[in-house]
């Protein structure tokens, strides 16, 4: 492990003597991805492949006390980055984790989180990428079976507002202006196969037939990787309680927890949070809780009927945003 010091001389009554103090490592940009596929370069991208190729291949390795033992710390010429892991608890420990790491010095950082989503049915769609404003935890408040409503189909969330001081993370909106207005036009791709799946899925929806694009949104961050439309109808109604800048745009297991970590560092107003869609938010037509999840598909599979074929080029288009922001933090023009 390399550590940089530096050497000072301290005068005393006695004469002089020789004390070697620490310099901590100068973080300009920390990228955030929650998992990655396989290795960290060369095959099937997961959500950190990308970065790391561009921007620490080759670069220090440092292990992070209080992150899972095979998620380092990557640092190259300013640029640093570790993955968290997935869920909520995963996200919060290791953000705290690193911020806390009295090696670095994440004073002038940016934070830039990274990573994949089920698109809001009937503003995402699969390859958007998002700019989120506000992260909110779709698990806070109170929750119901639809069995038991007298409204079968009602919403399944109810407010509770003593925990309104932590249901959302409310990003730096002249921050989220400046990089959507830097990023939104970013050309993104699409899969031949997903644009044939979104016409038969959606055949009279004008918001399923566009090319996929860059949009700000409110991510609903849960535990519960969920799926459906009372689902859906719950994350409307929890953006709208909120009073969310932006629209419901995308579900997640992580943004509201790293969030809240960065936030207690005192460092809320240099993170800067991109997701990008893989799937939507509801399940395909014909297709049941039990058919999807009770076999072996998975999202990064290319025969996968959650993500179509979407996956890969998904995770182009998060880095084909994401490196127009961080080269201009690099550059220090941003």
């Amino acid at each position: 492990m390399a550590v940089a010091v530096l050497c000072a001389v301290i005068v005393t009554q006695t004469g002089c003597s020789l004390r070697l103090q620490e310099k901590k490592i100068s973080v300009r940009v920390l990228i955030l991805p929650k998992f990655e596929v396989g290795e960290m370069a060369g095959d099937f991208p997961g959500e950190a492949q990308y970065f790391y190729e561009e921007y620490l291949a080759g670069g220090v390795t440092y292990e992070i006390d209080g992150v899972p033992e095979n998620n380092k710390l990557y640092y190259k010429n300013g640029a640093a980055m570790l993955v968290l892991g997935q869920g909520k608890v995963s996200a919060a420990l290791s953000t705290q984790a690193v911020l806390s790491d009295k090696r670095f010095d994440f004073s002038k950082a940016y934070i830039v989180s990274v990573g994949c989503g089920g698109a809001a049915k009937e503003y995402g769609i699969f390859g958007d990428v998002f700019v989120i404003s506000e992260a909110v935890d779709y698990d806070l408040g109170h929750q119901a079976d639809p069995r038991e409503l007298a409204n079968k189909d009602g919403p399944t969330w109810f407010h509770d507002e003593s925990y309104d001081d932590s249901a959302v993370i409310r990003l730096d909106p002249g921050l989220t202006d400046r990089v959507y207005d830097m990023v939104k036009d970013v050309p993104l791709e699409t899969t031949e196969k997903t644009v044939d799946f979104l016409r038969r899925e959606y055949p009279e929806e004008a918001w399923a037939q566009r090319s996929p694009q860059v949009l700000r949104g409110t991510s609903m961050t849960g535990d519960n990787y969920w799926k459906g439309i009372y689902d859906h109808i719950n994350a409307l109604l929890i953006t709208e309680t909120y009073a969310c800048r932006d629209p419901f745009a995308i579900t997640e297991m992580e943004d509201v927890a790293a969030g809240l970590a960065v936030k207690n560092a005192g460092l809320l107003e240099r993170l800067i949070i991109l997701r990008v869609g893989v799937n939507m938010d509801v399940f395909p037509s014909g297709v049941t809780p039990e058919m999807l999840w009770g076999t072996e598909d998975h999202i990064a599979s290319e025969d996968s009927i959650e993500s179509v074929d979407i996956f890969e080029t998904a995770m182009k288009n998060c880095f084909a945003a994401g490196k127009v922001l961080i080269d201009e933090i690099l550059e220090g023009t941003f």
